[in-house]
C-alpha cells in the first residue's frame, strides 16, 4: 500500500538539505540538484522548506523506492528565495521534525507558487555576471 502524502510543510537547515540531496543521488531519483551546485549556491546558514506534492512512483524502473516529490522553497546566497523540486523516501520526510504552526506553512505554501524556479534564477545571474 502506498503511503499516504502527507499535507504539511516541514524546514530544514542548509547541511540536511545536502544530506536529502545526496540521499536523492544514491537513489538516482529524477528531481533533485546536484549537491555540489546547492553547496555552492545555497545560504550556509539558511532554513530551507519541503513540500510534498505528489506520490512519484517509477514503474519503468521497479528497483526505484517510492518517493515523494517535494516543492522546495531554498534561499540562496542573495538572500533571495527560489522554487525547486526534490524526491525524498517517506521515511526521511516523515523523519524531518514537524517544527511549523500552520500560519507559517501557509505562508511558504504561498511565497512557493509566487517564487522564482531554480532555472530562471540561474538565468538571471548569468545574465547579469555577463552584464
Amino acid at each position: 500500500m502506498t503511503p499516504a502524502l502527507p499535507r504539511t510543510v516541514r524546514a530544514v537547515g542548509t547541511a540536511h538539505l545536502l544530506d536529502l540531496a545526496q540521499e536523492a543521488a544514491m537513489h538516482g531519483f529524477s528531481q533533485r540538484l546536484p549537491v555540489d551546485w546547492l553547496r555552492e549556491h545555497l545560504a550556509a546558514e539558511a532554513t530551507h522548506y519541503l513540500f510534498p506534492a505528489l506520490v512519484q512512483r517509477l514503474t519503468h524502473r521497479p528497483e526505484t523506492p517510492l518517493q515523494w516529490r517535494c516543492q522546495q522553497l531554498l534561499t540562496v546566497s542573495t538572500g533571495e528565495q527560489i522554487w525547486g523540486l526534490l524526491d525524498v523516501l517517506p521515511d526521511t520526510f516523515d523523519k524531518i521534525p514537524e517544527t511549523l504552526d500552520t500560519a507559517s506553512k501557509k505562508d511558504i505554501a504561498n511565497r512557493i507558487e509566487q517564487a522564482v524556479t531554480v532555472r530562471e534564477w540561474m538565468e538571471r545571474m548569468a545574465a547579469e555576471e555577463g552584464s
